[in-house]
């Protein structure tokens, strides 16, 4: 039970890694974007799914750890919950600004990337 507990949690540390590195990508293409139809079109085509599925791969697994651990709220669990709401809420924002793609898609995705990486630290630091 100990090794599948352990599994888990390693699953959820890449899940997490490729998260941000994922996030980091979205900035490069907003930054190489020239036009806004054409940045339109790869994020509902490639982006908007990658981003759903990995962010979802995330919470999936931070879900059956909870549940592992028998919903034990610690103060770790509560802050990522709480970062995974955020998380979920700022996704929806930059998808309704997509008309600002470039201003409010960086930002957002900087405080994205500051919040998994704070989270993330403290997790792996503890």
């Amino acid at each position: 039970m100990n090794e599948m507990y352990n599994m888990g949690l390693s699953i959820h540390s890449i899940g997490t890694i490729i998260l941000l590195g994922v996030l980091l990508f979205n900035i490069v293409i907003i930054q190489q974007s020239s036009s806004y139809e054409q940045y339109k079109r790869l994020h509902s085509i490639f982006l908007l799914p990658l981003n759903a599925t990995i962010l979802g791969v995330a919470l999936f697994t931070g879900v059956i750890m909870m549940a592992a651990k028998h919903l034990d709220f610690t103060l770790a669990n509560l802050a990522m919950i709480f970062v995974s709401l955020v998380l979920l809420y700022l996704e929806k924002k930059r998808t309704h600004a997509l008309a600002m793609y470039k201003t409010v898609g960086v930002k957002i995705l900087a405080i994205e990337i500051l919040l998994i990486s704070l989270i993330a630290s403290w997790m792996w630091l503890s």
